[in-house]
This record gives C-alpha cells, structure tokens and sequence, in this order.
C-alpha cells in the first residue's frame, strides 16, 4: 500500500484490491491542494450573557485565590500544559478508536493507524487521545502489567511528530452513549466482585453496575490485599516508569479516570440492556454496603440516625420525570433538611473520591512534564428543571439555586489538572423539547465556574457530529477573546466516516480555525466549513490512476 501525497481536489476512497479480505483496511493515501479561502463571514459577533461567579460549594474545600493556585499549579508541573497553536490559538485532538488496542494486548490495524495519523497531521492537528484500558493492561493478574501495544503506539505518534493524551481507563467499556466494543474491567477484579458484589454501585432495586469500583471501598484492601486508590496508583506508576522517556514530550496529558466513562460521576444513567433511556433522571447509586455505611456514619454525626436508613424513597426510577417524583418535583424533598444532607452527603462522597485519585496521580507524574486532566459529564437534560435531577443522580448537587460546579473545578485545580467538559458541540434548539435540555446554558456555567477558581478548561464534543454547524458552535465556545478560551479540543472520534469527503474538509477547516484563536471576533457558520480540500483515500500498492501534476512518496 503506497502512501501518496496529491495535489488534486478530488476525494478517492479505493479499497486494497490486494487483500480485500484484510482486516487493516483503512486509510491509505493523504491528497492536498491549497484550500480555497473560507466563505465570507458575515455575522458580527453578540455579545455573550457572562454568568455571575456562581458560589461556593461549602464545607469540603478551602478557598485559594486565582494566582496562588495558578503558582502552585506551575510548580507542581513545570513547562507542562497544552502548546498554544499560533497566537493564542486552541489545539485540537482526535480521540482513537476505542479498541485501538484489542482484546487480545495488540495494536488494532497498524498500517491503518499509521495513515490515518499521517493524514491527521497533514490536517494540523495537535495529536491524539487513547484509552489505557486497565482491563487490557493488567488482565494477566495483580501488578503484571503489559504494555507493549501502547509502547508502539507511542513510537508511531512519535514518529509523526504529534503529541498524545493518555486516558487512565479504570472503567470498563460497553454499556453506554458511543461504546462499540466490550472492555470489561480484569478477570481478576471481576473474581473478587463475584465473590463480593458490594464492589461496585448498587441501585435501590439491588441491580449492580460492573462498570467501575465503588466509591465506597476506596480506603478499604478488597482487591486482593490492596485498596482500589493503591491498585489505581500501581498501575499508574507502572505507566510513568515505562513510559518516563515519553512523558512531557510525547505524552502531554494524563487524562485520569474518576468513574464511569472516565468521567468524575455515578453511574446514575446506563443505557446497558435497556436500564435508562434519555431523557430519563436516572437513580441514585448508594445501596452497596459500603456507600451504605458511609450514610449512616453522616446521619449519626449531624444526630439523624434516621436519615441514614436508605437514600430517598421517592426518587422515582431510572426513566421518570421529575415531576413525577416526590423528590425532584418543583416543591420536592431536595428542598428540604433532608434532601440536603443527602445531596451534601452524596456529591461530596465524589468530591473526596476524585480529590483521593488525583492526589495520587499528582505525586507520580510530579515533574514530568506531563498535564494531569479529569472529566466531568455534560448532564444537559433536565436543566432547566428547578432540581436539575439527572445531575443530581450523578453527583453533580446543581441546582437553579445551588452551583455544584465550582466545588469540582476547585478540587481539579487543587490538584494542578485541567477540567474536561462535554457537549461543547451542543445548541438549545436542537434538543427535544420535553426534555427541559440546555446544553448551551450548562457549559456558560461551567465555564464561570472555571474562571472563578483559575481553573484551565478543556473541551469534548459529547456526540460523533462532522456537520459544520456542530464545528461552528465549538469554535464559538472556545472563543478566546471572551475570557473563557479552552485549553485544548479533543474531538469524537477518528473512524472511516471522518475521513469521508465532506466531513473531512470541515474538521480541516475546523482545526485551522482554531489553531488561529478559535474564529475570534466572529460568528461562524457552517457556510464557513467545508472550504478544505485536503483529503485522504486509500491507494493500491501497484496501481492508481489519477490526473495529478504533483505526487510526492509520504512513505
């Protein structure tokens, strides 16, 4: 297979006629010519509605003023932090495919892979982002780690000078919004679930959820004499000594799972076997013993031993609206004593649990050049509810009268690591409107939450989308000239079908636009993508016929 570049306009997507049963199909041949310039802007840009800095969430972390906790922030990571791409210019990663790295510890598709980075970086794009599955790595039994697949990996985005973010995956894969493989957490954590089931989050009907390690045993030697913070911890020591010569150079981020879907959250919402469907509120996840414990500990110190029984009884179930609970109704039980010691007791529980996971990780990967990063999930349905039910079953205590927000960016900036957000592709009035969703409000919260504590914000596009409108609308988020430019885009997900025509001319115009300060000072369109023609198809080793004047070997 020859690996070509073109100067044409044309979109070729040959197949290897040599091997058309090959399971390395992929994307061969990058083409380019000098893009054409984009359409006209013609809109001004309006002037955004800045949320007030929301408040504190009180009684679990102390306040630090925006320069000392920038200062700190730089001492504990000296030089690291996302490369600004041209003046004050926003990179762009790609996320890899989710089994990049198969089942069976090998990299998926390498000479697929390896054209498929080659044309990501003649598009300009910073880098890649990929899943360190924990259930790959350290399958083979407690502490033996392999990662051989991600050593090569590193070695092939090396070799094409792009940067990659790492994610620490202690969660499984399957279940949920885009997974399409199964990942399932190692053999022999699973053993010791089965052995105990109260390992993982329970839901009030007893239902377990596989997906991630509660919360609830993080201090406890459950997983064969170690405690989950220490496995954790383990595994990510092992990636810092085997990949130390990467780190800070190659490897720029560290992206540290925190629960389900990588993400600091409950799983309050899995679509598994049909549990919860949007836009559902989903269920609190504290009935395993452990969390359980935990409950009646709180209730006891505040003198309401009663309150520690069980979570709220009329909460309703995965698939209600909030009206149609006592809890989340418009006058609901979250108003009351009660619902407040609960909510206190809940999303701190996953405050302390990130703050005990990110602790660990700012100790190992001190120094290394490396920025560490958390994930928090853009729960956009319900929002404009007054009790915000579907953030709150996750652990998010957000309400139309409370900020839950500010508490988890402080804790992330805390700890030196940046705050990655979701649905950053999202508009209002593409929502349904029974679902009460606001996507557009939520990220300008989120986004004031970060500026109050000084913490760098980071984005993701929620769904897989290559229209231009989607583009136009995270380019608009980013914006810099606003005072709440992101530190960095990783875009969802590189596939066969961002490579086709169309779509791959818009993340080209995409990435360009970005690297220029995010279209500052301008309203973009979709009219505005597309413009590209930069392209990328696959060439037969032996034969291709094309009119081109100019073609240079890449490989």
């Amino acid at each position: 297979m020859a690996l070509t570049l073109h100067s044409t306009s044309s979109f070729v997507g040959m197949k290897d006629t040599k091997n058309p049963k090959s399971s390395d199909e992929g994307l061969g041949v990058v083409s380019c010519s000098p893009p054409k310039p984009p359409t006209r802007l013609r809109a001004k840009i309006n002037s955004s509605h800045e949320m007030q800095a929301p408040a504190d969430h009180k009684g679990y972390w102390l306040d630090h003023d925006r320069r000392s906790t920038v200062e700190k922030r730089e001492r504990l990571h000296p030089g690291s932090g996302h490369r600004k791409v041209g003046r004050g210019g926003v990179p762009v990663f790609v996320m890899l495919p989710l089994d990049t790295v198969s089942i069976g510890g090998a990299l998926n598709k390498p000479r697929s892979l390896n054209a498929s980075l080659m044309a990501l970086k003649s598009a300009g794009v910073e880098g890649v982002m990929v899943d360190a599955w924990w259930g790959l790595v350290e399958k083979d039994g407690p502490s033996r780690y392999n990662w051989d697949a991600y050593r090569e990996l590193v070695l092939m985005v090396q070799r094409h000078g792009l940067k990659l973010q790492v994610v620490m995956s202690f969660h499984q894969c399957g279940g949920n919004v885009g997974d399409s493989c199964s990942i399932p957490l190692p053999p022999w954590v699973l053993e010791e679930i089965s052995k105990n089931p109260d390992l993982v989050y329970t839901d009030k009907s007893g239902r377990r959820n596989p997906e991630y390690i509660s919360l609830g045993c993080d201090s406890l030697p459950v997983l064969r004499g170690r405690t989950p913070i220490q496995v954790y911890s383990d595994y990510m020591t092992s990636f810092r000594q085997n990949f130390r010569d990467f780190l800070g150079d190659v490897i720029v981020e560290i992206q540290v799972g925190m629960g389900p879907c990588g993400e600091l959250r409950y799983p309050s919402y899995p679509e598994n076997n049909g549990t919860w469907r949007f836009p559902g509120i989903g269920e609190f996840q504290c009935y395993d013993k452990f969390m359980k414990a935990s409950l009646q500990a709180a209730a006891l110190a505040v003198g309401k031993e009663e309150w520690g029984q069980s979570g709220p009884h009329d909460a309703g179930d995965y698939n209600r609206f909030p009206e149609e609970t006592g809890f989340f109704g418009r006058e609901g039980t979250w108003k009351s004593d009660y619902g407040h010691f609960f909510m206190e007791w809940y999303s701190g529980q996953l405050l302390e649990h990130g703050d005990r996971i990110l602790s660990a990780a700012e100790g190992i990967f001190r120094g290394t050049g490396a920025k560490l990063s958390g994930k928090v999930a853009g729960i956009h349905w319900h929002y404009r509810s007054r009790s915000h039910p579907a953030e709150l079953t996750a652990g998010y205590y957000n309400t139309r009268h409370r900020d839950g927000y500010v508490a988890i960016a402080r804790m992330l900036s805390r700890r030196g690591a940046v705050m990655n957000f979701t649905c950053m592709e999202m508009r209002d009035e593409e929502q349904p409107g029974h679902a009460g969703c606001s996507p557009e409000g939520l990220v300008r919260q989120v986004q004031a939450a970060a500026r109050a504590v000084g913490a760098d914000l980071a984005g993701e596009n929620a769904l897989e989308r290559y229209d231009g409108a989607a583009f136009a609308k995270v380019v608009a988020t980013s914006r810099v000239d606003s005072g709440e430019g992101l530190a960095a885009f990783t875009y969802l997900r590189m596939n066969k079908k961002l490579f086709e025509g169309e779509n791959w001319r818009n993340l080209v115009e995409f990435v360009k636009i970005m690297s220029e300060g995010g279209g500052r000072g301008r309203v973009l369109s979709e009219d505005d993508f597309g413009q590209s023609d930069l392209y990328v198809g696959v060439l037969s080793g032996r034969k291709h016929e094309h009119s081109s004047s100019k073609e240079a070997a890449l490989v």
